[in-house]
């Protein structure tokens, strides 16, 4: 008796294929997601539609399963923090090994089934979370948000800060201060004064 619930959608049945090498089925359905199909920044949300389209073969060993999968993936931009929506498709390429009790023969590296069914989640789940991008953006120009005020740079393209190192803030007052006195004389109609 399998473990597996075989009415899950993510549980495949591989019966037809018996141990004939060489034997080969098609299988396409649509599941929702797992949870955690998710990085800090960007992911697949936890029930929405994950696009199955794989390949069974029997092989010596077992079944090896090979297709894609595809799906939406829902986040943030890592600049501007905007909503980031971008489809992914993925390739699954996964051999799981018969489980005839023989310790021995089995590579533990590699997934086993029992019986007819294939849990085929933690291949999907490591084939997504590998292919998530660590830093997503919503445009490849995307300049991000201020450093000083977090205002969006795309919003405001001119944005800047005037940024004075207060070790010569006393050096700006004398220039303001000159520049005060060439303006008042200037009004007055006499010559700015030199100084020498």
């Amino acid at each position: 008796m399998s473990a597996l619930d075989g009415r899950s959608p993510l549980v495949l049945e591989v019966r037809e294929l018996g141990r004939r090498a060489g034997a080969m089925m098609t299988i396409r359905r649509s599941a929702p997601a797992p949870a955690d199909l998710v990085n800090p920044m960007i992911g697949i949300p936890e029930g929405s539609d994950l696009a199955i389209d794989v390949m069974a073969e029997s092989v010596i060993e077992g079944v090896l399963i090979t297709g894609t999968v595809d799906a939406q993936l829902q986040g943030s931009c890592s600049r501007c923090l905007d909503p980031v929506t971008e489809p992914l498709t993925i390739d699954v390429q996964e051999l799981f090994q018969y489980d005839d009790g023989d310790d021995d023969e089995h590579d533990e590296e590699l997934p086993t089934f029992d019986g007819d069914l294939i849990d085929l989640e933690p291949t999907i789940r490591d084939a997504v979370v590998l292919a998530l991008p660590l830093a997503p953006v919503c445009d490849e120009d995307c300049q991000g948000l201020c450093s000083e005020c977090g205002t969006r740079l795309a919003d405001d393209p001119g944005h800047q800060h005037d940024q004075i190192d207060p070790r010569w803030a006393a050096l700006g007052t004398l220039f303001t201060e000159d520049a005060d006195s060439t303006d008042k004389a200037a009004t007055d109609g006499r010559e700015p004064k030199e100084e020498g």
